[in-house]
């Protein structure tokens, strides 16, 4: 398994326990694969660098990982298409 590094943006617009449910669902896609989360940081509302999408506030998530790269792709493919998520971007973790 390799190690990743995950963080992504959720909609402000959400209410708390959507949030939840969000964040849960993308832990379960991981660890459903076979991988592990090996940290997890809910970074809280910060404001974003620029305009996304008519939102100027974000829920940032900071998620370090051990994954199969196809557990890797499923979860860039979920990201893709959920509606909560303004941004992400996955990494390999090299430290």
């Amino acid at each position: 398994m390799r190690k990743y590094e995950v963080m992504y943006i959720v909609r402000t617009d959400v209410e708390q326990e959507q949030l939840q449910a969000t964040v849960e669902k993308f832990q379960g896609i991981i660890t459903n694969g076979g991988g592990e989360v090996t940290k997890h940081d809910m970074m809280g509302k910060r404001r974003l660098a620029y305009e996304i999408n008519k939102f100027r506030d974000g829920h940032y998530v900071l998620v370090h990982f051990n994954a199969e790269p196809a557990v890797v792709a499923e979860l860039d493919r979920v990201f893709k298409i959920t509606d909560e998520v303004i941004r992400h971007l996955i990494v390999n973790d090299v430290a």
